[in-house]
């Protein structure tokens, strides 16, 4: 007996609720056919399935958060526990295969001690499931029950249900900010501990990036932490070079698609234009490592450049710019478009040529949106990591090369949490100092980017 069959009592419970409390907002219409219901028969209905499946919910979680204590609890007061080591791995490696084994996961156990310990944990399981599913049922009845007392022909039904719905879709637009205040608390406090290892001046300002998960914790070495070619590197790849592709290309593009392209082939042309976001970065991963950095290096060569390298932040920056063109060309697009029509006439009356009718009228017009998709753009192009790992490297350098291996925070954020150091180490530490850093860089462009709607958005009639 699971969780399915605990939401299926909790879906059937509801649904005979709903059917009962209905029937009977039924028959007392049918019973006073002058008399106006306050609510109708289906509005009562949802007030007493509500009451009785949010009981049952809240029982359900928290008899799902207790069960698992009890049940081991139980097992370990067996006599078949008195052989289990007193702590360790190698207990918790003996409980978890006989709880496995008794749960249906595993066929059948390794060590001797924790065969033994199978019947207990079924034996506890089924007595923590006939108490979970005999607490659903009870309070399931309890708050249908009493819910369902209040059905009466003046009883305002409708109002209790869209003020339930209400706090729903309260909860609902409160989970995105306290999502975001939850990742900000993470960060300021595994940051704060960083910064009591390493002086936020070295890292801040540091020119030398090499952390070394096997140093010593307790004395790290604070030049080893500069994250200014990090910064540089994010810079570089995502804010500059990125940007040059993408926002000539983007913009002209959303320009000739409402303006000069007729409609047959806009038809086309945007759909095949919009699904470049769709792409998995992998696979732009895989075009840049395997076919943009070669050609980047062989034309280098060509030139007589005699280092250039198969990994350049060049080759990342260039496909990180193809793979951002949709964001900027769908923003500019959209607001080009929204562009009322007699602007468009008024100017085109007044003498001018669509050319000119662009750039002075429907460009500064649509400039909110088209500001909103650049940063947009610039954001998801910093927080980009897979093109960088595989066509950029993961050497920290700070050049201004474009030809030479770079990195970005992201992909060392990635290096630094995947590797096999402890949580308690300055160098993963430092994963949650930079992405910390991220934040704060992202969440000054969204500032800058609002400030700048609001300094050039204009109301139209």
């Amino acid at each position: 007996m699971g969780t399915a069959t605990f939401l299926l009592l909790v879906i059937g419970l509801g649904l005979a609720w709903w059917l009962v409390a209905r029937g009977r907002a039924w028959g007392f219409q049918r019973s006073n056919p002058g008399r106006r219901m306050a609510a109708l028969p289906s509005q009562h209905g949802w007030f007493v399935a509500i009451w009785t499946v949010a009981p049952m919910l809240l029982v359900l979680a928290v008899w799902g958060s207790l069960a698992a204590p009890l049940v081991e609890q139980s097992v370990l007061q067996s006599p078949a526990a008195a052989d289990l080591p007193a702590f360790g791995m190698q207990r918790e490696a003996i409980l978890g295969e006989a709880r496995a084994v008794a749960s249906g996961r595993a066929d059948a156990v390794f060590q001797p001690t924790a065969g033994a310990l199978v019947e207990p944990y079924r034996s506890a399981q089924l007595t923590a499931n006939l108490v979970g599913f005999a607490l659903l049922l009870i309070a399931g009845l309890i708050g249908g029950g009493l819910a369902f007392l209040r059905v009466k022909p003046d009883f305002r039904a409708r109002s209790h249900v869209e003020r339930f719905m209400m706090g729903v879709l309260l909860l609902a637009s409160m989970v995105a900010i306290l999502t975001t205040l939850g990742i900000f608390g993470s960060l300021v406090f595994e940051t704060a501990r960083f910064f009591g290892m390493v002086s936020p001046l070295d890292f801040l300002f540091g020119t030398q990036w090499n952390p070394d998960p096997m140093s010593n914790a307790a004395t790290p070495d604070g030049s080893r932490y500069g994250a200014i070619p990090l910064f540089w590197g994010t810079i570089f790849i995502g804010a500059i070079i990125a940007m040059v592709v993408a926002i000539p290309l983007g913009l002209l593009s959303a320009i000739y698609l409402t303006q000069y392209a007729p409609p047959r082939l806009r038809s086309w042309v945007k759909p095949l234009l919009e699904m470049l976001a769709g792409v998995p970065t992998v696979v732009y991963g895989y075009f840049a490592a395997l076919t943009v950095a070669p050609a980047i290096r062989d034309a280098a060569l060509a030139m007589g450049m005699s280092n250039a390298s198969s990994e350049s932040a060049l080759a990342a920056g260039l496909v990180m710019g193809v793979m951002i063109i949709p964001f900027v060309s769908s923003m500019a697009d959209d607001s080009i478009a929204a562009v009322p029509q007699a602007m468009r006439d008024g100017s085109l009356a007044l003498g001018a040529t669509t050319n000119e009718t662009i750039r002075k009228v429907l460009v500064p017009a649509a400039l909110p949106g088209i500001v909103a998709g650049v940063m947009l753009a610039v954001s998801r192009a910093i927080g980009e990591t897979m093109i960088v790992v595989m066509a950029a490297s993961t050497a920290a350098s700070l050049t201004a090369n474009p030809l030479e291996a770079m990195t970005t925070v992201t992909v060392q954020i990635v290096a630094l949490l995947t590797g096999e150091g402890s949580f308690d180490h300055p160098a993963t530490l430092a994963a949650f100092a930079l992405g910390f850093v991220l934040f704060l860089v992202t969440l000054a462009l969204n500032f800058i980017a609002l400030r700048v709607v609001k300094r050039f958005r204009e109301a139209y009639e």
